[in-house]
């Protein structure tokens, strides 16, 4: 099959793949670099960064990379402002914005010609986000790793929201093989974003033994949980999502460092996913896609774009 153009503002990246910005530290600057040399976007996970570490990743990525660099970041994040101007003001390529609705963001990429890509859930809100200079919109389904916004299927969503706007509109959740990709395609999307796929990737920054669980886990293994965030979350059950499910467990946060604006201190996101990305898998919450069953290997970012694009011309 022909792959479509996906086009953001000005950008024009030689396939139509997003990496996902997977935190805490999950997408850092290694993979969004893999993934951008080998002609995707690469997407590096602002959330749970400090100002200065954020800088960092950003310059590493551009000096080991020619293509496509991206943040994506939480509206729920307490620093979300000041991360947000930390990549601005280092000429990041566009910025991916999740997890509630910011309309600030808009002035502040329009200020800075620089992409806004919001992740929306509805074709209401893909039109508001279009109206207020969105370059493109992400269309989650209940299908993704992580923070959801909704329980509707992507397929469902995506034909609505194409009908919706005119600007590019990427599927996401659930995407992790050619086919997936195909019919992400076929329902109109104009590109897709790949989160967990990537996750089990070489250059990915999580642990060995984390990225060891993407590769065995099976359907049965997941299960939504309540995040903190005030949103459902998709997660791989362990034991620590079994406590977060089961009430006699009190997990509530002794020291918390505010890193939500709002938070429903039922359990403190950020140790679990700091825990989860550093191999201490019994205390982490190891968010991921419906389709966990499908990633059969851990392999190097390169590889996975190459091995998708190969497969879908051949479709």
């Amino acid at each position: 099959m022909k792959l479509p153009e996906l086009r953001i503002g000005n950008l024009r990246p030689k396939y139509p793949i997003i990496q996902g910005g997977m935190a805490v530290r999950i997408s850092t600057a290694p993979l969004a670099a893999a993934v951008a040399n080998a002609g995707g976007i690469g997407i590096i996970a602002a959330t749970g960064m400090e100002i200065n570490e954020l800088k960092r990743e950003i310059r590493w990525a551009r000096e080991h990379s020619k293509g496509i660099i991206g943040i994506n970041i939480m509206f729920a994040a307490s620093q979300f402002a000041q991360l947000v101007h930390t990549a601005l003001e280092e000429g990041i390529d566009l910025i991916i914005q999740g997890a509630g609705f910011s309309r600030d963001i808009f002035k502040w990429c329009s200020d800075a010609k620089t992409p806004l890509v919001p992740i929306v859930s509805t074709a209401k809100l893909a039109k508001i986000s279009e109206e207020l200079g969105a370059s493109a919109v992400v269309v989650e389904g209940k299908e993704a790793g992580g923070h959801l916004g909704t329980l509707e299927s992507m397929r469902e969503i995506v034909p609505k929201v194409k009908e919706a706007v005119s600007i590019s509109v990427i599927a996401a959740g659930g995407i992790v093989n050619a086919l997936d990709v195909k019919e992400a395609f076929e329902l109109g999307a104009d590109g897709v974003q790949m989160g967990t796929r990537f996750a089990a990737s070489s250059e990915s920054n999580a642990a060995p033994n984390l990225k060891e669980v993407y590769t065995k886990a099976t359907k049965e293994d997941i299960i939504l949980i309540d995040s903190p965030v005030g949103l459902p979350g998709r997660a791989i059950r362990n034991k620590f999502s079994e406590k977060i499910n089961n009430p006699q467990f009190d997990l509530t946060p002794k020291n918390c460092k505010a890193c939500l604006k709002k938070c429903k201190k039922n359990f403190c996101i950020m140790d679990a996913l700091v825990n989860a990305q550093q191999g201490n898998l019994d205390e982490g919450l190891i968010f991921s896609g419906e389709y966990i069953e499908k990633i059969k290997e851990i392999l190097p970012a390169g590889e996975i774009i190459r091995k998708l694009v190969e497969d879908l011309k051949n479709l």
